[in-house]
């Protein structure tokens, strides 16, 4: 599934995804929406990409409860990837995760705006992280004086299907963005593709749509997304700053087998049949327009 895009992921110094769902036991049972239970053997497709690590903070943190969140970690740990937005502990919330990347420390953070109505247990909400502004920057604080020397924070947050941030992702974008010890933010949740936005010098990645999915009722913005990259460049003494980010547009084939397509890629290839190339180059028109809608481009976005 993750054939054609394992390059540019495994590419990365450090490669970050998002899991959207708890997941199951090797068996089973596996279910779909409302209340999700994803198949374990996915984070072999995601350890094969070339990912290090993902963010599990979303809507569906806790579709299963504390035995789904738990089931989940120990599924990450088995696989020896990294995961941040959902613990086993109090203990474990309250420890950042860090990366060492070639010598540098990057923490990853991550918080999700709401559980789809659910309710985290009396006592135990450190199952799932929830945005709460001021104890994203204590955490972001927490973690520079860990040792982090770049802060990235994925945020499950936004209106779904809506391809403009609204006001509470505006909102929280600046208030999070201004805290000096958060250097990126990553966001998901709408499923489909966002602007990405430059903010006192740091950057938004509002939302990037769907990286692999199959929605009930395909339709081309549940279809698209994008992959982030961001250079970060050495300022100060422990001190980084985002010096290029690129935004990389991929598309979800689901005939003849579900593949995610790396559409500047795939666009290159000569023997592609021209149907498929029309679809590839429509959606890639569409995501141009999606991520260049509140400056981006002119701030040195690089499609």
């Amino acid at each position: 599934m993750f054939q054609q895009v394992s390059q540019t992921i495994s590419g990365a110094d450090l490669a970050l995804c998002h899991l959207e769902t708890p997941l199951a036991g090797p068996a089973g049972p596996f279910e779909g929406f409302p209340t999700f239970s994803t198949p374990p053997q996915v984070l072999q497709g995601v350890k094969q990409a070339g990912y290090d690590g993902c963010s599990t903070a979303s809507n569906h943190s806790i579709d299963k409860g504390e035995a789904g969140v738990v089931r989940t970690i120990e599924a990450f740990e088995a696989a020896k990837l990294g995961h941040t937005g959902t613990s086993r502990s109090a203990e474990q919330a309250n420890t950042p995760l860090l990366y060492t990347v070639q010598g540098v420390k990057v923490a990853h953070l991550a918080y999700t705006s709401h559980f789809n109505g659910l309710s985290r247990p009396p006592g135990k909400e450190w199952l799932a992280n929830k945005i709460e502004p001021a104890r994203v920057i204590d955490m972001a604080k927490r973690a520079r004086a860990a040792g982090a020397e770049i802060v990235v924070l994925s945020l499950h947050w936004g209106t779904e299907y809506q391809h403009e941030p609204d006001a509470d992702q505006q909102s929280l974008a600046r208030t999070l963005i201004a805290s000096p010890d958060i250097d990126l933010i990553l966001g998901h949740h709408a499923h489909v593709v966002q602007p990405i936005e430059q903010i006192g010098g740091k950057w938004v990645v509002y939302g990037m749509g769907n990286e692999l999915a199959r929605h009930e009722k395909p339709i081309n913005g549940n279809r698209e997304g994008i992959m982030a990259r961001a250079t970060f460049t050495e300022q100060a003494p422990k001190r980084w700053k985002v010096t290029k980010i690129e935004a990389i547009p991929t598309w979800v084939d689901l005939e003849p087998d579900i593949r995610l397509v790396e559409l500047s890629r795939a666009l290159a290839d000569p023997k592609i049949p021209q149907s498929r190339r029309k679809t590839y180059q429509a959606a890639m028109d569409r995501i141009r327009g999606y991520l260049f809608s509140r400056g981006g481009q002119q701030a040195g976005l690089v499609l």
